[in-house]
């Protein structure tokens, strides 16, 4: 379906955004969440290039579907956009430090916009597969939407500002699962591109295969007796259209003969 570029594009920007994350990581001092590095001295670069590369990737598979299939995926493109948005936000915007007390504009936009971007993604995936055949890949892809929004469902449970968080001690383990929906959310992103691009070769097989099972027409080996055509037989009592019967042609030919 999508262009091999696009492919290629969508599987670069997330990888850049993976390694982005994991230099944060490995590097920096931990932080609950992963926005939180942006706060830390040596973490705003690594956390805008992760972001920003992962809205390139959302938004190159985008354009790669509008190029292979515009009218089928148009709900999966307006998600797409709408995470590669979020992304942007998400950058543009910091987030509050966690020892704030008051919220402030850019913290309340960041936080909207992190949230559109968890939840348009799995439910792209999942309408990008709705319909499709039972295939590996269009499985594939179904699998890791629910398995996004299933982490999403936890990390959302976990988080502590909701009801559900102290039922659970969501405090002790609200950021790995963060990191768990990022991670989920990377591979759904690369699993729907190989999805799309391996529709393409496949239609281009089903293209080319009939033309190849068509038989070359053959023509028939003459008997060997050497006719090249059968014998058409004549019912009996009646002779071909436009010639004389065969009793009628001899009466004639006596009569010239006697004349």
């Amino acid at each position: 379906m999508i262009p091999r570029w696009s492919l290629w594009a969508t599987a670069g920007g997330t990888a850049a955004s993976a390694a982005a994350l994991a230099w944060t990581e490995l590097t920096l001092p931990a932080q609950p969440l992963i926005s939180d590095y942006a706060l830390v001295a040596g973490g705003l670069v690594p956390v805008l290039v992760g972001m920003l590369a992962l809205a390139g990737a959302c938004l190159s598979l985008a354009y790669g579907l509008v190029v292979a299939d515009p009218a089928r995926t148009a709900a999966t493109r307006v998600l797409l956009l709408a995470g590669a948005a979020g992304l942007m936000l998400s950058a543009v915007f910091p987030t509050d430090p966690g020892s704030s007390q008051i919220g402030t504009l850019a913290g309340e936009i960041h936080r909207w916009a992190a949230a559109v971007v968890f939840t348009a993604l799995p439910v792209a995936g999942w309408t990008f597969a709705r319909g499709r055949a039972g295939a590996a890949r269009w499985n594939a892809v179904r699998a890791m939407s629910v398995m996004a929004g299933l982490t999403l469902a936890a990390y959302l449970a976990a988080h502590p500002a909701t009801v559900t968080s102290p039922l659970i001690n969501g405090v002790a383990y609200y950021g790995p699962l963060e990191r768990a929906v990022v991670l989920a959310e990377m591979v759904l992103l690369v699993t729907m591109a190989v999805a799309a691009a391996a529709g393409r070769r496949v239609s281009a097989h089903a293209a080319a295969a009939p033309a190849a099972s068509v038989p070359a027409e053959s023509t028939p080996a003459p008997s060997a007796l050497g006719e090249s055509a059968p014998a058409h037989s004549t019912p009996a009592g009646s002779a071909p259209a436009g010639s004389a019967p065969v009793g009628d042609a001899s009466a004639e030919g006596a009569s010239e003969l006697a004349a």
